[in-house]
């Protein structure tokens, strides 16, 4: 065992160095700075028109969106207590890495001019995105892979979200600033996919009976995801953006969302859980999941009490989707989501996408003015019409499901190869040694009237609140 355990960190380790070199070395090659920080010299192959050609306001936006993704998304897959400093350690990783090679990938597609990657501000926060939708996929795989097979998901992971991104941008002209698709619904079954390719009866029926640690860890990974996601996701969702009105609309909707899907779990998770209050993980699967329905739709005519509406719907239908869909998913298609991504990303991403196709349907001229040229550009000029561009829209959808499908599935195939396969318990030894130290200072006697006092019944377990935290 000892011997084992050294050969996964000499291979963990080695694999980290060797991807590093490999990005130190195309970064000397190909990439150099944008010239976009000057208006004048930004060549029309680079096709500025669809950056801010202000650095200054684009630096705010970065920001934001970068504490995004590092604190709330890299926070939201930790929150577990028996893999949380690990997993929070692992998802650093995971952005330190997949920013690298998302701006590679990306570059090669969208900035690639006379044999090199020009990289600035919008191409950051494009890596960003990328990021956070492997951070998604690794949210329903997590506890069942190791690092070694978490650094090659992300690594074939952003390829395929990029080849996604472009075909629904570049060659379709599907409108989706908020990335309801190309994050939350491609990340989201990109990971059940992968999940679903790794299923192991045995080790799987082991793990959903071991209890899940509800002690104060897990409230403080929530409590700060769902602080920093309140702050940060409506600058998040309308970082693309083009123009400062379109921007408006987008965050003003993202809130509108936000506080009525909040308001949604609880009324809901009382009657489902026989709690007083949700926890605050529910509270901050409900923050995601109206946050994730305002991806395409943001900067859109959704009107604010459509945006209340929206979100008061996916904030009913994420916790009903936790009580009585995750356990099919388990028992019926062998899926364990151990996150719920599914609830809190996939299917709000397909909500979302619906809702942004009918609103495009309804757009119009008169209702949108001069608006209608900055969320479709395309239709504003007379190069597409209405009912065109929402059939771009609609058709987005099954495509993307189909990318992440094959994509997780080809990717779950490799990380099952006996090379990258070994125990994932091997990460979180140090996490369940401390566990087991604290448990042994209270006594089992000590223990159960902890959990007494938490409000937590010992035997038989529920099932977790909010569906998380169950392997």
């Amino acid at each position: 065992m000892p011997e084992r355990t050294a050969a996964s960190r000499l291979r963990f380790s080695g694999l980290c160095f060797l991807l590093q070199i490999l990005n130190i070395l195309l970064f000397a090659v190909f990439v150099r700075y944008s010239p976009e920080g000057s208006p004048g010299q930004c060549p029309w192959q680079l096709n500025c028109s669809r950056r801010i050609q202000d650095s200054g306001f684009q630096q705010p936006r970065f920001q934001d969106s970068h504490v995004q993704v590092l604190l709330s998304f890299g926070l939201l897959v930790a929150f577990l207590g028996r893999y949380g400093p690990g997993s929070a350690a692992i998802s650093t990783l995971i952005i330190a890495f997949a920013i690298q090679w998302a701006l590679l990938i990306q570059g090669i597609l969208y900035f690639f001019l006379n044999g090199k990657i020009y990289v600035g501000a919008q191409s950051m926060v494009s890596a960003d995105f990328c990021t956070a939708a492997v951070l998604i996929s690794t949210g329903a795989v997590l506890g069942r892979v190791n690092p070694v097979q978490m650094l090659v998901l992300a690594l074939l992971e952003v390829i395929l979200c990029t080849v996604n991104e472009y075909i629904l941008f570049s060659l379709m002209g599907v409108s989706d600033s908020g990335r309801s698709l190309t994050v939350h619904t491609f990340g989201a079954y990109f990971g059940l996919m992968v999940s679903r390719v790794l299923y192991q009866p045995h080790k799987d029926k082991r793990k959903r009976e071991e209890r899940p640690d509800m002690g104060q860890q897990t409230d403080f990974f929530a409590v700060a995801g769902t602080i920093y996601l309140w702050i940060f996701w409506p600058s998040f969702t309308s970082t693309t953006t083009v123009h400062d009105n379109a921007e408006n609309w987008a965050v003003l909707n993202t809130y509108f969302s936000l506080v009525a899907s909040t308001v949604a779990t609880f009324i809901l998770c009382p009657v489902l859980y026989e709690e007083s209050t949700p926890r605050m993980v529910q509270i901050q699967d409900a923050t995601l999941a109206g946050m994730a329905v305002m991806g395409m739709a943001g900067e859109m005519l959704v009107t604010p009490f459509g945006a209340l509406i929206a979100g008061f719907l996916v904030g009913l239908i994420s916790p009903l989707g936790f009580r009585f869909f995750t356990p099919i998913l388990r028992s019926r298609l062998k899926i364990q989501d151990t996150c719920g991504v599914h609830n809190i990303h996939g299917l709000p991403g397909i909500l979302g996408a619906l809702l942004g196709t009918l609103l495009t349907l309804l757009a119009t001229a008169d209702t949108y003015g001069d608006r209608l040229e900055l969320v479709f550009p395309l239709v504003a000029p007379g190069s597409r019409t209405v009912t065109y561009q929402a059939l771009m829209q609609l058709s987005a959808l099954p495509l993307t499901l189909l990318l992440a499908a094959l994509g997780g599935w080809v990717t779950g195939k490799l990380l099952k190869t006996k090379l990258l396969r070994c125990s994932p318990d091997a990460q979180s030894m140090e996490n369940s040694v401390f566990c087991e130290v604290k448990l042994g200072n209270v006594g089992k006697k000590g223990f159960m009237g902890l959990k007494q006092q938490q409000g937590l019944d010992v035997l038989p377990p529920p099932p977790a609140a909010g569906g998380r935290g169950r392997l």
